[in-house]
Formats: C-alpha cells, structure tokens, sequence
C-alpha cells in the first residue's frame, strides 16, 4: 500500500504520576516515557534546528513542521505551563468523569501551545471513562471524544485520510493502567516521509472488525536495499588540513582496490569515520570500478566557513516529461513528497503521475493541468530531499508557481493549503482563453516598444532576460517583430498567459478561493518575485497578494539582487532544467566569486541515472563548501529502490516496536 493511503504515528509519549515523596525529599518530576526522536510539535518551517528539548515555556519557532518538546526528567511537567494537575486528570481516568484540563494535558504532553500547532490539528480523546464537560473546542483546536482509545485512533485516521485534519493529537485514557496518559501523534505517512520524521510505524485498519478494534502498527518500510556496484555513489573525505585530507585520501586507495565490488555501496559516506569532518573536503561521484581513478584526481578545497544556502525554485516553463524520475521510486523523501502532494490533489493525482512518468501523456506537459501541479510535486519534493540532508537554508525565493512551494517550507501556508492554493489557480487558468509566453534576450527597456494589445512585461529575470505574456494572436504578431529586429525569442512552454492583464478574471475568482487560508508569517526569511524584495507580513497573510501573482509581472533579478545583498549566498536550484541556475550566474555577485549557484538536476531531460548523478553532484558540492551533511540520508541515493509488498512483522498501535520504548 502507498504511504500516501496510510497514517503514520510519528511520535509516542507515556505520562505516569509523581510517586509519593519520601520524607525529606522534594517532590519528585512526572515520570514520561518518550518513543520516536523526531521533531515535536508546531508549525515553523522545515530549515531551523530540530530534535533538541525545550521545556514548554522555551522560546520557539524551530522545527521541522514542529515545536520544541520538554526536556523528559525535568520540572517542566506537562500541564506545569498552565497549572494542570496530572494527578487529577490520571485519577479521573481511572474511573470518574475526565475533566477539561485533560485536554491540556495533551497538548503540553510535547510541549506544543495552540498557536505553534498546524492550522488543521485535532486534538482526540478515547477513554473508557465518562467524558463529560471536555470543550468542544481548546484554543481554537477541535476536540473529539471517543469510547475508547480505539475509537479515538479510528476517528483520527479517518479525518487525517479525508484531509480535514493535517495533524492528531491521539490520547488513551485507558482502564485498568488508569494511571497512565498515552498520547501519539499522527500525521498522513507520506507527509511524515517527506518532512524527515521519524516514523515510528504506520497504523493498519483492514483487520479491525470495527473501531472497538485496536489497529495494528506496522513498521515503516518504504524502501528496499540496493547493493547494485555499477551504480554511481558518493564517497566524501577531510581533513584538518591539506597534508591529512591527502593522507585520508591515500589510505582510501588500497581499500577501494582491493574491495568486493558488492561492498562498494555499503561503504561510509563520509571519511574518515567517527570524526568530526576537518575543513579541507574533497569528494567524488564514481562506481566501484572507477573509485581508485575518481579518488585520486578529486580537488579538495578549504572551507572554513560555508556560505547560507539559499533555495531557488523554479516556474513553469521549466517542466518537461519524466522531470526528477530517476529520484522517484529510488530517494524515499523525495518519493514520499511527490505522493503526499499527488495524494492531496485527489482523484486527478493518479492521471498526473501516469502523464509525468511517460512518454505519451493524456494531457500534454506543456498544458496548465500538468505542468503546475507537477512542478509543485518536483520542487517541494527536491526541497524536502535537501533538507533531509541536514541543510537548514538560510532563504528561499520561488520564480512565478515556485514561490508557492517556497511558502511552504518557509511556514506560510500548511502543504495541503498550498495544493488547494495552486489546484484554483489552474482550475481557474484553463478558463482563460489561450495564450502563452516568451523569453527574449533584452532587457525590459528595450522591449516596451514592441508591446501590444494584452501583451506585457511578463518577468524580469536578468539584465538581458526577459518574459512576456499575451493572448495568442497578439504574442504572435510581437514575437514576429522582434525576431525581424533581430532578437532572439524562445517560446516559453506554457499554454495560459501567465503574468498578463488576460489573467484578471482568474485572478478575481482565486481570491475568493484564498479566503480563509490560515497564511501565517515567514518563519524563515521568503524573498518574493512579486515585490523585488523580502516578503513582508502583511503580503504573507493577504489572499488578495496570492491572488494577483497570476497577472502581476515576476520581478526575479530585483528579487534576488536583494537575498545577495543579504549575504554571500550559495544559490541550489531545487527544480528542473537549470534556468534560474542561468539567471544566477548572471548575477555580478555570483560572476565575481562572492556567490555561487548549483543545480540539482540536468539541464535538458535525459535519463533516470543522469537525475541521481546530477543530485549527487550538488551534494558534493554542499560538502566541499562546508555543510555537515547526513551520510545516511545521502547513502539513500544508491542504496534504495521502491519497496515491494510489505511482509514485515506487525504490532498493536499501542505496543512499541521493539527496541522503542513508550
């Protein structure tokens, strides 16, 4: 089964009461048990530091979709934050009614407030005890009774899968324990995957009779183990200075000479291991047989300091037939993201995935039905694949359709919103009659002559790169004249006039659909194609801002002269093709040597090998700037493929997998 169909639990935590103090001591901390060390609740953006401790008063704002967790064996209870007795809820649950603050309970059991939860989180209570007074609401998060804690994992799967919750607080109080708070938090699996959770297993409901029964949890397995010594790998190495980077790289040779070919992918990422990686790196991408070679005429560089990485994601016009294939199936992030986004678009998800992955499409690439939804799939998906990598990006800035995804990330809007966001925006493009759109190696200045009827300054992307935008017969006509002039014009693969005056009345309607979106403010600073600049808080919380982004012109160079007078920036392309790559190295910051810009994926299509080799490429580069880097999330690249049937052992959703305790 995908895990795009599956909810997983991603975090358990058992609360017990304090023992009754001994005479003299001081009152002893509530005993909790925690499974899973992924990140904790909340809503800042993939990008900051996760997986430490914070009590639930700690400042917050860092995680990967989540908050700051309470750091397990101090005074920092659950319920401490707002003077919730624990005993009392626990007593209650042993048989008496289970009062109001039970639900504070379970939202301080991580240490998540109300308002650093997801929008759409539902808190669920099953216990076998009588439920009465509990809140219908808890601030402002809706809260569901169950008869049992059963009930209440039945209930959150099914709101998770029907897309009204993004996020399950699930609490058992259960008899005869009574005297314990198990909470679990559930999220869709491939949403989990895809936002490097640790997923402690994925809940199955096929067996149950009906929701009395318990569901069982299945381990997470999406990826089956490849040991293939052909395919290409990356090999990572340092030293503390010159003369050790090049004896590392001397004791490397004898042990890839001599190696069984088969070992090559099982090989450390990184070398040498158990050190802390010095700042003279080199590496290389190679297959087993070529590794002797590849080592030995690798360039190290010194890199003391890396420079912020900034995500650049592209638009249309960048899309193209079996874009990043070669990742899906084969890098478990990248392939869960791309589901969860293919998931939420509903029953056209599966007809997009067939038309992207072959070369006879129902509906063409190039069409807006296509190639939107499937640009925002690639690019949240490359996004999330770096930041699995342990890159936390300084910046994000998205080209036209691409901003969308940077939002995301960047903690505006939930991933289930922005799909909705960009689902209208081509429901409401394909009203438009056709148009399309042209690049033109000029500048803005140039070009206001030849303007037309409808067509206008569609983006300005370099000082000599230029977009228009325009209604067939009209874009014709100038395009007509401009390559007369002796212009060079390149038509750009869109079938709406994106950017144009003729996109109003959709716009019109996308605002109406944008209402009541919880937008939020950048948790991490988003540069915008659509003011030049930083985005400020009132554009990030404005339906009427996402709106107008389909008629008002990309101002990407003005953009991005801003984010590299930030700071020397590295510049990654998540998306295909390489064409803000393009851009940027046009850039004087980046022509000088003060920033630089890498891609994640070939230039043109090619093939799936050329898409992995390309994405290992950009992670040696991550490495020799500096970055710490996961070897085991790398390692992925070529020793995973997609998972077949799921034969593995199961456990009851409230029995920790071996090894984990609860």
């Amino acid at each position: 089964m995908s895990l795009a169909n599956q909810t997983a639990v991603t975090r358990r935590l058992e609360i017990t009461p304090k023992a009754p103090p001994l005479p003299g001591d001081t009152d002893a901390p509530v005993a909790a048990a925690e499974a899973g060390t992924g990140p904790a609740l909340g809503t800042a953006a993939p990008g900051a530091a996760t997986g430490t401790d914070a009590a639930p008063d700690a400042p917050t704002g860092t995680g990967t979709g989540t908050a700051p967790r309470p750091a397990l064996g101090t005074d920092a209870a659950p319920g401490a934050a707002t003077g919730t007795s624990l005993d009392s809820v626990l007593d209650a649950s042993a048989g008496r009614a289970l009062p109001p603050t039970a639900v504070t309970a379970v939202l301080h059991a991580f240490g998540g407030r109300a308002r650093e939860l997801p929008p759409r989180t539902v808190v669920f209570i099953g216990s076998t005890a009588a439920l009465t007074g509990l809140p219908a609401t808890h601030e402002g998060i809706p809260v569901r009774t169950a008869p049992s804690p059963a009930h209440a994992l039945h209930l959150a799967h099914h709101e998770l899968q029907a897309k009204t919750a993004d996020l399950a607080l699930v609490a058992g109080f259960q008899e005869p324990l009574g005297r314990a708070v198990t909470v679990q938090i559930l999220r869709r699996a491939a949403e989990a995957v895809a936002a490097d959770d640790s997923v402690l297993g994925v809940l199955d409901f096929e067996g149950c009779a009906g929701p009395a029964d318990e569901p069982i949890q299945r381990p997470s397995r999406h990826s089956r183990r490849l040991t293939d010594p052909a395919a290409p790998r990356l090999l990572l190495w340092s030293g503390g200075n010159a003369a050790e980077e090049q004896r590392v790289r001397r004791e490397l040779a004898p042990l890839l000479d001599g190696l069984f070919p088969e070992a090559f992918p099982a090989l450390p990422t990184t070398m040498p291991c158990g050190q802390a990686p010095g700042p003279v790196r080199a590496g290389a991408v190679t297959t087993a047989e070529r590794a002797p070679a590849a080592v030995a005429a690798a360039r190290a560089g010194y890199a003391p300091r890396p420079r912020p990485v900034a995500l650049l994601f592209p638009g249309q016009g960048s899309q193209h037939t079996a874009m990043a294939a070669g990742l899906y199936g084969r890098e478990p992030v990248f392939t869960a993201a791309v589901d969860a986004v293919l998931e939420l678009l509903g029953p056209e998800g599966p007809a997009i995935r067939a038309d992207w992955l072959t070369d006879t499409p129902s509906l063409a690439i190039d069409d807006v039905r296509r190639a939107q939804p499937l640009l925002f799939a690639v690019d949240y998906g490359l996004g999330c694949m770096v930041l699995s990598w342990g890159i936390r990006p300084a910046a994000f800035l998205g080209h036209s359709a691409g901003e969308l995804v940077a939002a995301v990330l960047a903690g505006v809007v939930p991933l289930s919103d922005a799909v909705t966001m960009m689902r209208e925006r081509v429901v409401a493009a394909v009203r438009i009659p056709a148009g399309g759109m042209l690049a033109v190696a000029a500048g803005a200045d140039t070009l206001r002559p030849y303007l037309r009827a409808d067509v206008v300054i569609a983006a300005v992307n370099a000082t000599s790169q230029t977009m228009l935008a325009g209604s067939t017969a009209p874009l014709a006509e100038t395009a007509a004249a401009l390559r007369a002039d002796g212009h060079t014009v390149v038509t750009v693969p869109a079938t709406s006039p994106f950017h144009s005056p003729a996109m109003a009345p959709a716009a019109a309607a996308v605002e109406r659909a944008y209402t009541g979106i919880p937008f939020r403010i950048p948790a991490l600073p988003l540069y915008s194609g659509y003011t030049g600049d930083l985005l400020g808080p009132d554009d990030a919380v404005s339906p009427r801002f996402w709106a107008r982004q389909i008629t008002d012109p990309v101002l990407f160079q003005p953009a991005l002269d801003q984010l590299l007078a930030a700071d020397d920036m590295l510049l990654v392309e998540a998306g295909p093709r390489q064409t803000l790559t393009v851009f940027a190295r046009r850039h004087r910051a980046v022509r000088l040597g003060a920033s630089a810009a890498v891609p994640l994926l070939p230039a043109r299509p090619t093939t799936p090998e050329a898409d992995r080799h390309a994405v290992l490429t950009a992670a040696c580069r991550l490495w020799q700037e500096g970055h710490q880097l996961k070897g085991e999330a790398l390692a992925r690249l070529w020793t995973c493929a997609a998972e077949e049937a799921d034969p593995a052992p199961a456990t009851r959703a409230g029995t920790p997998p071996v090894g984990v305790a609860s």
